[in-house]
């Protein structure tokens, strides 16, 4: 019998395309924080390796659980399936943040991508970006749908293809203008750490944990390679390594990538092109056909993540609405256990993202869901962990409360004002709309679920 285990490099080729993350906010951190943006990914990457142990610990600790969202909502339940109370509520409120989280790299990475092909190709001139991310998007997210359909071999096949070449570029890019000699060390040095403007009021203070929270969203979310723990073949030995090395990759890539842009460009070369400052890069370095290529390698990578995302958002959705926290018909699946209804509204909400939004708006309020996510699960881990040992010792729990408190209400204080301050109050408020949108859905979810109970208990057939 063919076993279904996965040693911890397959592990590590999961969380590949993480890296990738980095992409939309190269130039909205060295707008803001200069050169200090090369030292916030590390920060931002040492934060993950602690956060990480605690999620992989959780998922060894409910193997049957899956994900941030499948921990939480283990721990925070009702008594019964039938109870809708304020565990069941944190439970669902904790799964709809992380899925706020994921769900909308796939507009980020459209957006990205129609940037990077109004860069790239003369023809396109007079088209206007956004036009051009909504055409890509629209054939992306059908592609995804279609492919994915028929179960995970399809997708798996595509994302190990993707996975394998998701690093060349953003490596290549930042190599070789160090080997060139286009890469100038005095733009790191010879400037202030931070812009001649902070200062070290309540002010900057907000806008930096708003820039951590963001940075948190993009670096720390390799937690992929914690959370399939029971997946592994040997758990306890395995799980160490593919978080070791899939944190060193990140280290690696997220620090290299800023860092070469800044060296290369300049803090000012950068906001000349703050989404695609890697376009600059790649013509600098090998002449507008050799860009052409290395680019054309880069959005293959964008859509790796955007196919992770696609996947997991969907998957979050359907267990939401599985575990009766969301409407139902969400729940459903094809006849190959696939939730394609999902996909479609994640597409359709996307598409709508693509038209009104910015990749760093995105991100800031997709951000604010991670937040919300990563606070609630680390005081369920705080709340779970008791005397346990098994990958971390007992007193792990008090680290996952740390920085439970630093998400909740730090960097949600963070997020909010940054959002507010580059967006206004209007689009601020917006994201704390979706996230509470949860609200009304799952009333609706509760009054299916009673609902249908009552008429089970009243002898009357459900379809």
């Amino acid at each position: 019998m063919k076993s279904n285990k996965i040693s911890w490099k397959q592990g590590l080729v999961i969380a590949l395309g993480v890296p990738m993350l980095i992409l939309p906010n190269i130039g909205y951190f060295a707008g803001y924080v200069g050169v200090f943006s090369i030292i916030v990914w590390m920060l931002s990457i040492s934060q993950g390796f602690l956060q990480n142990i605690a999620y992989g610990d959780f998922a060894l600790m409910y193997p049957e659980a899956r994900g941030l969202p499948g921990y939480v909502q283990a721990i925070f339940k009702g008594k019964s399936p039938e109870d809708y109370d304020i565990n069941k509520f944190i439970g669902g409120f904790s799964a709809w943040g992380y899925w706020m989280a994921w769900n909308p790299v796939l507009a980020i990475f459209s957006l990205l991508i129609g940037t990077y092909l109004h860069g790239m190709i003369p023809a396109l001139g007079s088209f206007s970006e956004k036009s051009i991310s909504l055409v890509a998007g629209a054939v992306i997210f059908t592609v995804l749908i279609i492919i994915n359909r028929k179960g995970l071999s399809g997708g798996a096949m595509i994302g190990n293809i993707l996975a394998v070449v998701a690093l060349i570029p953003l490596v290549v890019l930042s190599i070789v203008p160090i080997v060139t000699g286009q890469f100038q060390l005095s733009n790191i040095t010879a400037v202030s750490l931070f812009p001649e403007t902070w200062s070290w009021d309540v002010t900057h203070i907000l806008i930096l944990l708003g820039i951590m929270a963001m940075a948190q969203w993009s670096a720390c979310a390799w937690e992929t390679a914690a959370v399939y723990a029971p997946d592994y073949e040997k758990p306890k030995k395995d799980l160490p390594k593919a978080l070791f090395f899939c944190g060193l990759i990140c280290l690696v890539t997220f620090v290299l990538v800023q860092t070469a842009c800044v060296g290369t460009l300049g803090i000012q070369g950068i906001l000349e092109e703050p989404y695609s400052p890697m376009l600059l890069m790649a013509k600098m370095s090998f002449g507008n056909a050799g860009a052409f290529v290395t680019v054309i390698m880069l959005m293959a990578s964008m859509i790796l993540i955007i196919q992770t995302a696609l996947l997991g958002s969907s998957q979050a959705m359907q267990s939401m609405a599985v575990e009766g926290n969301l409407p139902k018909v969400l729940a459903e699946t094809n006849k190959y256990g696939v939730p394609v209804k999902a996909m479609i509204s994640i597409a359709i909400l996307n598409f709508v993202l693509i038209f009104i939004g910015t990749p760093s708006a995105i991100v800031a309020g997709s951000a604010m869901g991670y937040v919300i996510a990563n606070g609630i699960t680390l005081f369920a881990y705080f709340k779970a962990k008791g005397d346990q040992k098994i990958l971390a010792p007992k007193w792990w729990k008090y680290v996952g409360l740390g920085f439970c408190m630093l998400n909740i209400p730090l960097y949600l204080a963070g997020i909010f004002y940054i959002n507010k301050l580059d967006y206004g109050m209007a689009p601020a408020l917006i994201g704390v709309l979706v996230l509470f949108l949860f609200v009304p859905f799952w009333l609706y979810a509760r009054k299916e679920n009673t609902g249908k109970k009552k008429m089970l208990k009243a002898g009357v057939k459900t379809s």
